[in-house]
């Protein structure tokens, strides 16, 4: 897998990105994968590509998208001041999830976090996703927090 590069992510990237994230039973419910891309999607792109605090990540082989995430860098006065990096909307493309792609990802993105000068890196995940957990305990995260969410 020595060809695999990541980059933030283009405009021209957003279909793609809508596809990785539409691809589970849980996305597939909540994303639009229309063509042309809707309205909200570029919206939201431009939104986060003009935050410095943001970062729109995709991993990709061959030229190809293979996976995405989002990093969020969040300023706080917890824990000293500390800087929090925070993972979000992490996919994998579905024919290449099993290879490792996930495991590069999340490397990649707390190398990120920590060349930024985080002190520490969070995320959060549905609780069905089961499978999702396991794999971030294996990368050396705990499930310390409890998270609460209401809908607008």
């Amino acid at each position: 897998m020595s060809d695999i590069a990541f980059r933030r992510a283009a405009e021209a990237d957003i279909a793609a990105i809508v596809a990785m994230l539409a691809d589970d039973p849980l996305g597939a419910a909540r994303e639009d994968v229309s063509t042309p891309v809707p309205p909200a999607y570029l919206e939201a792109f431009r939104a986060i590509d003009a935050d410095p605090n943001q970062f729109l990540a995709v991993m990709t082989q061959d030229g190809r998208i293979v996976g995405t995430l989002q990093l969020s860098f969040i300023p706080g006065l917890s824990r000293k001041g500390a800087l929090r990096g925070q993972i979000e909307a992490v996919r994998v493309a579905g024919g290449r999830r099993g290879e490792g792609l996930g495991r590069r990802l999340f490397e990649w993105a707390i190398g990120e976090c920590r060349a930024r000068g985080c002190r520490t890196v969070q995320l959060t995940t549905d609780r069905s996703r089961a499978d999702a957990h396991r794999f971030y305990e294996r990368l050396g995260f705990e499930a310390s927090h409890l998270g609460y969410k209401l809908a607008l």
